[in-house]
């Protein structure tokens, strides 16, 4: 066997420094490669906890909204300044709380989780935290202390609203530990460079500009009347867990604000309103509204124009329906309607609803039934021991609110419910107040009140006194008898004899007296009808008021009001059912809606009420019936009134049901003002603001019903008693836009 000669191939050699120095280089490139991963991997997991943390924070605030105004309610409510009351409603525990409802400790809620179904669920977050020190989230503004900076008594500075200012040494340290809602908090000096009016004038209410939000009870920037109570605080989630994360944050400053407005939209209510036509299906007629409407829940039927509309719910609109001018084909809260129209026209959008701004919300204060009713033992029971002097029903109950009331407290019997006896009360000029009891029959034996003057003698025609006195047209009550014992009469006129043949004997075998008073503003009065009412005839009391020595009504034409003097601008009607009871047979509760068995109110001789310079309302639980013209006499502007036009006192009526006419149905009736309503959202059946209904409970028709609606615009046109609503808005204090 033959073998050829091996071939060896060419030498080679290997460089271990080239394969070191390579190696080398393409390690570091790969060290570089992975710090630079690595720190890009950092600064998004910066990235991405800033953003986790800034959407926990916009639940926190959100939650802060839904929470603050319910815990303000409660520390108004009786009984709130007791420890295991009180605690829930402090500051600290609104920011714990806002924590849990925002979900704000845990990356994914255990409700979740279960929801999702899975079994033996693991989770690698580990960004979820115990956040149980709020003192290291919430803090006050520096230099100050504490959870919240408290609008209150002293200016925080640029950026920040103008402070209220309260005299009460107990309002303004609470407010630090609590949201405090008074009406001991006012504006003062501090806060006029931040409102319109003279604060001396107008320090529960002034004029300001409304806050840049979606919903529309006012044009963004546009004046309304209101108060604004505010606290300052600070933010940071992050900051509870720095130590961990590393992760530095500037804080975020607020402000969250509860702004206190008096109902003053041409129509405003929290109810569901049926606008656009009557009951009977009619399209309104003769019907001008000036500004914006507000309804709890709204439907706008037919072919109807409104300026604007907002609603805390929901809102249907028909197809005729235009709203600032704008009809929608499709619903006006699709996505893109809103900011199409504001690119295209630059107005504001003129259909708007509270859930549309995120850190806010609109909170009409309705008591609804309750209003109306001091005697309520359930709605209206006795409150005391609050954290704010303002109780909740003295602040929410319009009838808990008037300087004057009138209440029926006797009756016939248990089959005539005719009233016997009226208890009249009312303030004096110290701020203290006074009752009056008033028998309403002849034959009801009482002792005399002070303001009784004498008049004559018993007529006794053996001596030659004829007991006469002449009163002329003058209309007086007149009182028959001796000592502790007289028989009365009321509204009487021209030449009265007092003697027992016209009064009755009160006092058998002794000498009797005669007396009068002038006549009280109110009496018992059948309608046409039959019906019972109390009769209420407001251009009498300035006299009647200034004779028995109580406040008046309110000061002299064009003189500015004297400070701390109360006036008598405001009467309750009620009866007082409390004494033995609700429902019984003798004085029983009013029924709501009322019938032809309850009382009614009338309203008379009230055309002219430029007497009441502060203005003049009227609350009843009772039916109401108008039956003169109402308030038509020009009154004499308070100083410093700016707005056009012709100036009438304001006045309100709060009512569960009016009607027209007194003697005679009317033909036709004029309404001008506001117009709103107790009735609840949630009701099934809507009410229509417009229909009006004469003495007989018939609809008046269309044609007859002229209708011309505007907005309040200055604090000088709130009536003593009026509707309220609060405006929550936590908006966030950023340098590079406030400049601070």
């Amino acid at each position: 066997m033959k073998t050829s000669p091996s071939r060896r191939a060419k030498a080679g050699y290997i460089s271990t420094l080239l394969v070191l120095s390579t190696g080398s280089i393409l390690s570091i490139l790969t060290l570089y490669a992975y710090r630079a991963a690595i720190a890009a991997q950092a600064v998004q997991a910066q990235v991405q906890m800033r953003v986790d943390y800034s959407e926990k924070e916009e639940a926190i605030l959100r939650s802060i909204v839904a929470i603050a105004p319910n815990r303000a309610i409660r520390a108004m409510q009786s009984g709130s300044n007791v420890t295991a009351v009180s605690n829930p409603l402090r500051w600290q525990d609104i920011f714990t709380e806002s924590l849990v409802l925002a979900n704000a400790r845990t990356a994914i809620s255990g409700q979740l989780i279960t929801s999702m179904g899975y079994l033996n669920l693991r989770t690698a977050n580990a960004g979820d935290s115990a956040l149980n020190v709020p003192s290291r989230i919430f803090a006050a503004i520096a230099p100050e202390t504490g959870y919240v900076s408290a609008g209150i008594n002293r200016s925080l500075g640029t950026g920040y609203p103008v402070p209220l200012t309260t005299n009460d040494a107990t309002v303004a340290a609470r407010d630090l530990t609590y949201p405090i809602i008074s009406n001991a908090k006012q504006y003062g000096a501090l806060a006029q460079a931040g409102v319109d009016l003279p604060v001396a004038t107008y320090p529960n209410f002034n004029l300001m500009n409304y806050p840049n939000i979606n919903f529309g009870y006012a044009k963004p920037g546009d004046k309304f009347v209101a108060k604004r109570n505010w606290w300052a605080f600070s933010v940071d989630v992050a900051d509870h867990d720095d130590d961990k994360t590393y992760l530095a944050r500037v804080k975020r400053n607020f402000v969250l604000s509860i702004y206190e407005i008096p109902s003053q939209l041409a129509i405003s209510a929290s109810s569901f309103m049926s606008l656009g036509q009557f009951a009977g299906g009619t399209a309104w007629q003769n019907v001008t509204i000036s500004g914006g409407i507000f309804a709890g829940k709204a439907e706008v039927l037919g072919n109807t124009a409104i300026n604007a509309l907002a609603s805390r719910r929901s809102m249907s609109l028909s197809s005729g329906t235009t709203i600032g001018g704008q009809s929608f084909v499709n619903s006006p809260f699709t996505p893109g309607v809103r900011e199409a129209y504001q690119v295209t026209s630059g107005a504001f959008f003129p259909v708007s609803q509270s859930s549309e701004s995120g850190r806010s919300a609109f909170i009409p204060i309705n008591r609804g039934a309750a209003y109306f009713d001091r005697f309520d033992p359930v709605e209206n029971a006795t409150e005391s021991n609050s954290l704010s002097p303002t109780s909740w029903n003295s602040y929410s109950i319009g009838a808990n609110q008037c300087a004057m009331r009138l209440d029926v407290t006797g009756v016939e019997s248990a089959t005539n419910n005719t009233p016997t006896s009226l208890r009249f009360s009312y303030l004096l000029a110290n701020g203290n107040r006074a009752t009056r009891e008033m028998p309403l029959k002849s034959g009801i034996l009482a002792p005399l009140t002070p303001d009784y003057v004498f008049r004559a003698y018993e007529e006794h025609t053996a001596s030659g006194r004829t007991g006469k006195f002449d009163f002329g047209s003058q209309i007086v009550d007149v009182a028959y008898g001796y000592g502790s014992k007289f028989y009365f009469k009321r509204a009487q006129t021209g030449v009265v004899t007092f003697n027992n043949s016209n009064f009755g004997d009160p006092w058998v075998s002794q000498s009797k007296e005669g007396y009068s008073c002038p006549s009280a503003p109110f009496e018992i009065k059948n309608l046409a009808s039959g019906q019972k009412c109390v009769a209420i005839y407001p251009e009498r009391f300035p006299a009647f008021l200034a004779m028995i020595g109580a406040a008046l009504p309110g000061p002299a034409p064009g003189v500015a009001p004297i400070v701390g003097y109360p006036y008598n601008n405001s009467l309750v009607i009620n009866v007082d059912y409390s004494t033995t009871g609700l429902n019984n047979a003798v004085t029983y509760k009013p029924r709501i809606p009322c019938t032809v068995s309850d009382y009614g109110v009338a309203l008379k001789e009230c055309a002219n009420l430029a007497s009441f310079t502060k203005g003049f309302s009227l609350v009843t639980n009772l039916r109401l019936y108008i039956g003169d013209d109402f308030n038509t006499t020009i009154g004499t502007p308070p100083p410093g009134y700016t707005p056009a036009g012709t100036y009438y006192p304001p006045c309100s009526l709060f009512a569960p049901e009016k009607r027209y006419g007194v003697d005679v149905d009317p033909f036709s009736v004029v309404l001008g003002g506001q117009i709103g309503s107790l009735a609840s959202e949630s009701a099934a059946t809507a009410i229509r603001p417009l229909d009006s209904k004469n003495m007989s409970g018939t609809a008046m028709t269309a044609a007859n019903i002229t209708v011309n609606l505007r907005p309040i615009t200055h604090p000088a046109d709130l009536p003593p008693i009026t509707m309220m609503n609060w405006l929550v808005i936590l908006e966030e204090r950023r340098k590079e836009f406030v400049g601070y």
